[in-house]
C-alpha cells in the first residue's frame, strides 16, 4: 500500500480538495493499492496512518507540504511515524520541499524529496524501491545516499494536465470539501494548469517549474466541473491556477463551455493579459459565472514593478480597476510592500496608489503583504545579501520567527524599519475596516456597518496611526461570529 498524506493546513470551514495528493492518486488508481489521508478532514491523521501501517504492508508514505501550518503538521506527524516505523520510506513533495530541499533532507524522518511535478517521479521511485531501477536516473528526485550526502538529480520536464488522468474524486469524502463561500453554498476547487511563464523576481515558482505554463484543455475542464456539479452538487468553484487566463482564444472557448453549468467562480489573472482582452471576451467570461478575479498588482511604484520584473505598469492596474466595473466582476488586488531598495518610498507610493484604486473602483478588494525574499532571488538585492540567512533544518523553519515569515505575518526583514512596518499594518487595518471584504460570509450586516462607521474619519483624513478602536472592533466581531468548525 501507498499512503498519500495531506497534513492539516487550515480550519475545517476553509478546507478544499487536497488537489496535490489527488493528482498523485490519479496515476496510482488501478495500478497500486493506496489510501489518501487528509489532516484537514481527519481529526487524528497520525493515528490513522499508524493504523494503516499496522494493518497493511506499506511501501511508502508520500507527504505533500506547503510552508506554514501544513509544514508544522507534517513535521509532527512524520516524527511520530518515523519513531514507530524507522524503516518506512518517507517522501516529501510540494512547494516547501521543492524550494527548501536541503533543509528538508536534513530531517532524519525524510528520506526523499520530489521536486516540482511529482506524478512520474513517484511512479519511478516506487520502481526503484522495488529494485527495478536505480535512484540516480529519476528526474526531479533528491535523496540521501548511503553516506548521508544529499543527491539532487536533474529537473524533470513538466507535462500538461491532460497527460494524466482525472483526480479520483470517489476516493475522497467530497461532501466534506464542498464548503460554503462567497461564491456559493457548495464551493469546489480545481487546478486547470501547471507552471507560470512569467519572471517575477519575488516568486519562487520559477525555481520549481521553470518558465512554462501548461494548460488543461477547455473540454476537460468543463468535464471535471460538470462531474462535480452533476454527481456532487457543486454550485461554485475556485480555480487555483497561477494565471487562469493566458490565450484569449482558450478563455473564450472555456467560457462558452462552462457557462451552461451556471457556476459562480474565482480565479487569478495577469493584469497585462487582462488588458489585452476584448470587451466581447470579458462579457463571455462574466456570462460564464466569473465573480471575482485576483490580480497581483504588487506595487504602486513603476520603479518597483520594473525591479520585480513584473512586466506590468501602474497605469495598467488602474485601467483594469476601471474597465472591470462595467462587467460586474470584483477585482482583488494584492500588494507586496517594502521593497528592499527603498522600502519607505515604496510604502508611501503604494499606499497612495491603493487609495487611487479605491476612488476608481470602490468594490476592489485589497490584500496587503510585507515584502519577503525567497532563497533563489536574494542575490538580486545587493543590499540584503548576508542579512537574511534561511534555516537549514525543518525544526528551525517551524519556529515562530520563520512561521511568521512564511505566512507573511511578520517577515522580520532587516531592511524594513519598525515605523514603516507599523504604517503598513495600520493602513491594512483601516482599509479593511473601511471596506470589509465581501468574502467573509459569516460577518453580519451590523458588523460591516460598525467597521465602516468607525474607520470613515481615519480613511478620509489619512490618519492610520494607533487604530486601536478598529482592532478592538475586529476582535469583538470575530468573537461574535457563529462557530462552524465541526468536521
Amino acid at each position: 500500500m501507498i499512503i498519500l498524506f495531506n497534513p492539516r493546513a487550515t480550519k475545517p470551514r476553509n478546507r478544499r480538495f487536497p488537489l496535490s495528493v489527488m493528482a498523485l492518486a490519479a496515476v496510482l488508481e488501478g495500478r497500486e493499492e493506496y489510501q489518501i489521508v487528509d489532516g484537514n478532514v481527519d481529526a487524528n491523521p497520525t493515528e490513522t496512518i499508524l493504523n494503516l501501517i499496522r494493518c497493511n504492508t506499506v511501501e511508502l508514505l508520500g507527504v505533500s507540504v506547503m510552508p506554514g501550518p501544513q509544514m508544522e503538521s507534517a513535521i509532527t506527524s512524520c516524527k511520530e511515524i518515523r519513531n514507530q516505523h524507522p524503516k518506512l520510506p518517507v517522501v516529501w513533495g510540494g512547494y516547501f520541499p521543492s524550494t527548501y530541499t536541503d533543509a528538508t533532507l536534513n530531517a532524519r524522518y525524510v528520506d526523499y524529496v520530489v521536486r516540482g511535478q511529482g506524478e512520474d517521479t513517484l511512479l519511478e521511485l516506487l520502481d526503484a524501491l522495488r529494485g527495478e531501477r536505480s535512484l540516480e536516473g529519476i528526474l526531479g528526485l533528491s535523496y540521501k545516499d548511503v553516506f548521508g550526502l544529499h543527491r539532487h538529480n536533474p529537473e524533470r520536464l513538466m507535462k500538461g494536465p491532460d497527460a494524466f488522468p482525472w483526480s479520483p474524486f470517489h476516493r475522497v469524502p467530497v461532501e466534506k470539501y464542498l464548503r460554503p463561500s462567497f461564491f456559493g453554498k457548495r464551493t469546489a476547487a480545481h487546478h486547470a494548469s501547471i507552471g507560470c511563464p512569467f519572471r517575477c523576481s519575488f516568486c519562487g515558482v520559477h525555481a520549481i517549474y521553470g518558465n512554462r505554463e501548461l494548460v488543461e484543455s477547455a473540454a476537460r475542464t468543463e468535464a471535471v466541473l460538470r462531474h462535480l456539479k452533476t454527481n456532487y452538487g457543486a454550485d461554485s468553484v475556485q480555480f487555483y491556477d497561477m494565471n487562469f487566463f493566458l490565450r484569449e482564444s482558450h478563455a473564450n472557448e472555456l467560457a462558452g463551455r462552462i457557462a451552461p453549468l451556471g457556476l459562480r467562480w474565482w480565479c487569478e489573472a495577469r493584469i497585462d493579459t487582462f488588458t489585452r482582452y476584448s470587451d466581447a471576451t470579458l462579457e463571455a467570461i462574466r456570462r460564464a459565472g466569473c465573480t471575482m478575479i485576483f490580480f497581483g498588482a504588487e506595487s504602486g511604484s513603476d520603479w518597483v514593478l520594473k525591479e520585480m520584473q513584473k512586466d506590468i505598469t501602474t497605469e495598467q492596474t488602474l485601467a483594469v480597476a476601471q474597465r472591470i466595473k462595467q462587467f460586474g466582476i470584483i477585482p482583488e488586488f494584492s500588494f507586496v510592500i517594502g521593497n528592499p531598495r527603498d522600502p519607505e518610498r515604496d510604502t508611501r507610493e503604494t499606499l497612495q496608489f491603493v487609495r487611487k484604486i479605491k476612488r476608481i473602483n470602490p468594490r476592489s478588494e485589497i490584500i496587503i503583504y510585507h515584502y519577503p525574499p525567497v532563497p533563489q532571488r536574494t542575490s538580486m538585492y545587493g543590499n540584503i545579501d548576508g542579512q537574511v540567512s534561511f534555516p537549514t533544518t525543518l525544526d528551525e523553519w517551524a519556529t515562530k520567527r520563520w512561521m511568521d515569515f512564511t505566512l507573511r505575518i511578520d517577515p522580520n526583514t532587516p531592511w524594513l524599519k519598525r515605523k514603516t512596518k507599523k504604517l503598513i499594518d495600520n493602513f491594512e487595518v483601516v482599509i479593511s475596516s473601511r471596506w470589509p471584504t465581501v468574502q467573509d460570509i459569516r460577518a453580519p450586516r451590523w458588523s460591516r456597518a460598525l467597521l465602516k462607521t468607525l474607520s470613515a474619519w481615519r480613511y478620509a483624513a489619512g490618519i492610520y496611526a494607533f487604530p486601536k478602536e478598529l482592532r478592538w472592533a475586529q476582535q469583538f466581531i470575530t468573537l461574535r461570529k457563529p462557530k462552524q468548525e465541526s468536521l
